[in-house]
C-alpha cells in the first residue's frame, strides 16, 4: 500500500463522519469518478479533484470508507480517491502538514532502493501492497533502469487491482504483472502459479515490503511473515522495508484509533520492533534509518524533522 504513518494524526471518528456528511450536503453524492464534480469540506474549501477511476473498476465499492492506497494517492496528488479517502487525508493534514512530504519522501525511498538494486544487476521484484501505480511506482524505478526487469505488484484490493490492469496497459508496460495477494498469507502469495511463472525463485529476488507491515497486527505475527518470505528467498536475494514508527512523536502510538473508520489496523512500531522484523537479513548501510536519510540523492532538500517512518534495505546472505 505504501502509506505514510501520518494517517494516524488524531481526530475522532465522529469528526470523520460529520465531515464526510458536510461534503456530501455541500456537493452532492459523490460523483462518479472522474467527472470533477466540487465537493464542500468542512473548512468551506472546494473539493475539485474525484477519481479517475472508470465506473466498471469502482462499481459496488464502499465509497463511505476509506481506504489507505486511495488516502495516499491523495497526498501523492493522485486522482484514484473518493470523498471518505479525502476527508480522511484533508484532516491529517491539518493537523500534520508534513504529511504530504512524508509520502513523497516515503516514495523516493522506494525508487532510490530499488534504482540502486537494479543498477547492482537486481532483475526480480516482488513488491507487496504496492497500491495504484502512481509516478515513481517500484516498476516504474526498476525499468528506469533495467527494461528488462521483471517485477510482480501484489495487493489485495480488487479496486486497486483492477485500476492497476487497466492503467498498464493504458500504459503499454511490459514486464510487470499485477496480482492478487494477502500479506497475511504468505503461502498463497509464494505458492501462485502466476507468480512462479514470472519470477525464479532459484536466483535472487528483491522482496518490497514499503509502508505495508504497519498494517499487519501484532496477531497476524508479522516477523513471522517476513520470515516465511526469506525462507523462501535465494541466497544473495533483498528486503527493501519501510515501517511507522511513534519513535518521534509518541502522540502517533494514540492516533490509531482513526482506522475505526478505514479498511485497516495501524500499527506503528519502535525501532526495536522494526528491527525485529529484520531478524535473519544483513542490514546494508546506513541501516535502519529515517527514509529520507537513506542514501539521499540531493533531488530535494532533507527535511529539517523526523518524518516517523524508517526505512531499510537488507540482505539474504
Amino acid at each position: 500500500m505504501h502509506v505514510h504513518p501520518a494517517l494516524a494524526i488524531p481526530f475522532e471518528t465522529t469528526t470523520l463522519r460529520s465531515d464526510f456528511n458536510t461534503m456530501q450536503r455541500g456537493g452532492g453524492p459523490d460523483p462518479a469518478p472522474g467527472h470533477g464534480v466540487g465537493f464542500v469540506g468542512s473548512q468551506g474549501r472546494g473539493w475539485t479533484v474525484a477519481s479517475s477511476m472508470a465506473p466498471e473498476l469502482w462499481h459496488g465499492v464502499d465509497t463511505t470508507k476509506a481506504h489507505p492506497a486511495r488516502v495516499y494517492d491523495y497526498w501523492l496528488g493522485g486522482k484514484d480517491h473518493f470523498a471518505a479517502d479525502r476527508v480522511v487525508a484533508e484532516r491529517a493534514a491539518l493537523n500534520a502538514p508534513e504529511v504530504t512530504e512524508a509520502c513523497r519522501e516515503n516514495r523516493a525511498f522506494l525508487g532510490r532502493a530499488v534504482r540502486r538494486l537494479a543498477e547492482q544487476g537486481e532483475r526480480q521484484f516482488l513488491d507487496i501492497g504496492t497500491g495504484f501505480p502512481t509516478m515513481g511506482n517500484s516498476n516504474e524505478a526498476a525499468h528506469a533502469v533495467a527494461p528488462e526487469a521483471r517485477v510482480v505488484c501484489v495487493d489485495n484490493d480488487p479496486v486497486v487491482l483492477a485500476h492497476s490492469r487497466a492503467l498498464l496497459a493504458g500504459r503499454g508496460q511490459k514486464g510487470t504483472t499485477v496480482m492478487s495477494g494477502d500479506l497475511r498469507d504468505p503461502e498463497g502469495i509464494l505458492d501462485d502459479p502466476q507468480l512462479r511463472t514470472v519470477l525464479d525463485f532459484s536466483r535472487p529476488v528483491v522482496v518490497l515490503l514499503v509502508a505495508v507491515l504497519h498494517f499487519i497486527p501484532d496477531a497476524h505475527e508479522p516477523a513471522a511473515i517476513v520470515s516465511r518470505f526469506r525462507e523462501a528467498l535465494a541466497p544473495g536475494s533483498s528486503l527493501v522495508l519501510s515501517h511507522a514508527t511513534y519513535d518521534f512523536n509518541i502522540k502517533v502510538l494514540n492516533n490509531s484509533r482513526v482506522y475505526n473508520d478505514v479498511t485497516a489496523p495501524f500499527i506503528p512500531r519502535s525501532r526495536a520492533q522494526v528491527m525485529k522484523l529484520l531478524g535473519g537479513f544483513e542490514l546494508e548501510e546506513p541501516g535502519l534509518v529515517d527514509v529520507a536519510q537513506w542514501h539521499p540523492d540531493g533531488v530535494r532538500p532533507l527535511p529539517g524533522h523526523p518524518l516517523n517512518i524508517y526505512g531499510a534495505l537488507a540482505r539474504k546472505t
